[in-house]
């Protein structure tokens, strides 16, 4: 049975990958996304356009999902510098001409600070367009609520203790409080 998110919303969303020749022997080609695609219909690899050795392909379409539990990460992203979506691509090692596939479309960055962490993936930050970057912004204004910071105070303290401050450096002891109790010695 799928799991029921109240509230979440879905755009599909294209991802364009630009692959370049490689820099060294090792790499045949290099391979970056280089936009992504609000609104978009499915794909898989589709060819967009091609100058010289440089090409740009429609790799996949995906769903990108908004959670009210997500709300803060989205809030953080939109007050950065430049807002981002980012993209997870995996490794496919079935098709030879496209290394990669496209696993993930996320707008939240700890999302994919989670990805990051793991070498299996590759995690492509990409500019925000501005249709993504309204739709997400009202969601965050319709399920996003700043909690207030508050400062925590010692409630329930009890003054009236009788240890005499015991432990405290603070506070001159006849002896060491916490050495070993001595042997009594026998006397005969």
């Amino acid at each position: 049975m799928p799991k029921s998110f109240p509230n979440a919303q879905t755009i599909p969303v294209g991802v364009a990958v630009r692959r370049t020749p490689g820099v060294t022997r090792w790499a045949k080609h290099a391979w970056r996304v280089s936009a992504v695609l609000p609104g978009a219909g499915a794909a898989d690899w589709k060819l967009l356009r091609t100058e010289g050795d440089v090409a740009e392909f429609h790799a996949a379409t995906l769903p990108l999902t908004l959670y009210v539990s997500d709300a803060e990460a989205y809030a953080h992203e939109l007050q950065t510098r430049d807002p981002s979506v980012y993209i997870i691509l995996r490794q496919n090692e079935a098709a030879s001409d496209f290394p990669w596939k496209v696993a993930v479309v996320t707008a939240s960055p700890y999302e994919a600070q989670d990805y990051c962490d793991s070498s299996e993936e590759l995690v492509e930050k990409i500019p925000m367009p501005e249709g993504l970057h309204a739709w997400i912004l009202e969601f965050v204004e319709n399920f996003y609520e700043e909690e207030a910071f508050v400062k925590r105070r010692r409630k329930n303290m009890n003054v009236d203790q009788v240890e005499d401050g015991i432990g405290d450096p603070r506070i001159r002891q006849v002896s060491d409080v916490y050495r070993a109790p001595r042997r009594k010695v026998a006397l005969n």
